[in-house]
């Protein structure tokens, strides 16, 4: 559900109006509503864009196949028999197509080889002929931190970097949006040399407290019972959409989902002195600053979903505020 992310989709419908030079990444903590605003931006782009969403987490990618596969994954009754055909596709699609059409034989081609490049080399020629058509390409990867493992010939993810910065910053061919909530592989971009001064950040975080208390009140609930859902689950967005379900229950609904967290946290610490110490850096604070070192300790509490680190602002917190309250009652059980 899409609700008044208004500046942010103003950036965004900004961003394209201007000559693609840098990648932009869209990070944020898990479930802030990344996906959520990018498909609104995508309704609210003028007609002559033309969006090739991506969803990397659509099937489990394993190797290099398996990123081709849903690269090119777009399902038609017959076979595209050549660039014509695909370009026809992109063209009469509209402003968004799940995938990037292309001739089942040079696929074919691309799997055999193992050869990253060429692939690359495919999108660029058709993206040229879409941007002859008239029509202003946008490449937009979702979960891009699920290939960031994947090797062909070395790290994909570096092939993948430079191909594009060459759409972006070199080429000016295509605006390029990836999206992620893995905060590690966030930092690992940031950190990055090979991307520096060709990138952008831009962070969706949970609703603040006021678009909250608006979002829970034009549902219906009344100003005690968003009071008392911000109380728990701050401004997660499917945190409140659940809540707004269980209107009928709500105190209890909102005891029960802090005492399961809380649970998860509690076996997740329990016997860990230092996941114990780092937690507890939160007892009386909502944040502490990230000095740029990634411990092991940090690494695990963030893989748990617990906590959430953002480089760019340089600081480390709960995922949530749910998680906030269960880090704080899980350690006044392990104390």
């Amino acid at each position: 559900m899409f609700f008044d992310r208004e500046k942010e989709l103003s950036k965004l419908l900004k961003i394209i109006e201007s000559e693609p030079s840098l990648i932009t990444f869209i990070y944020g903590p898990i479930n802030s509503g990344k996906t959520a605003l990018i498909q609104e931006f995508i309704r609210k782009m003028p007609d002559h864009y033309v969006a090739f969403y991506i969803n990397l987490r659509a099937t489990p990618i394993t190797k290099y196949e398996d990123f081709i596969d849903i690269l090119f994954s777009i399902e038609f009754e017959n076979p595209i028999k050549n660039l014509k055909e695909a370009l026809s596709l992109v063209i009469s699609a509209g402003k968004e197509i799940l995938g990037i059409p292309i001739p089942n034989d040079f696929l074919k081609q691309i799997l055999s080889e193992n050869k990253p490049k060429n692939a690359f080399l495919y999108i660029t020629k058709l993206l040229t002929e879409v941007k002859r058509r008239g029509k202003r390409p946008i490449l937009i990867l979702d979960e891009l931190q699920v290939i960031g493992d994947l090797r062909i010939n070395g790290p994909l993810i570096y092939e993948i970097f430079n191909f594009f910065i060459h759409l972006t910053k070199e080429a000016h061919l295509s605006h390029v949006f990836t999206i992620t909530s893995d905060s590690l592989f966030m930092e690992r971009i940031y950190s990055e040399a090979m991307l520096q001064g060709r990138a952008d950040y831009f962070l969706v975080d949970d609703f603040d407290e006021k678009t909250a208390l608006n979002f829970l009140k034009s549902q219906g609930l009344t100003e005690e019972e968003a009071n008392l859902a911000l109380e728990y689950f701050g401004g997660k967005p499917p945190y409140l959409i659940e809540a707004i379900k269980h209107r009928e229950e709500l105190e209890d609904y909102c005891k029960k989902a802090l005492a399961m967290r809380t649970r998860q946290v509690y076996s997740f610490a329990y016997g860990k002195r230092r996941i114990i110490k780092l937690l507890t850096e939160f007892k009386n604070k909502e944040e502490v600053p990230f000095t740029g070192k990634v411990t092991r300790t940090l690494e695990e509490a963030v893989k748990a979903n617990i906590l959430f680190v953002d480089p760019l602002n340089g600081i480390i917190k709960p995922q949530g505020r749910l998680e906030l309250l269960a880090i704080r009652e899980a350690l006044r059980m392990l104390t």
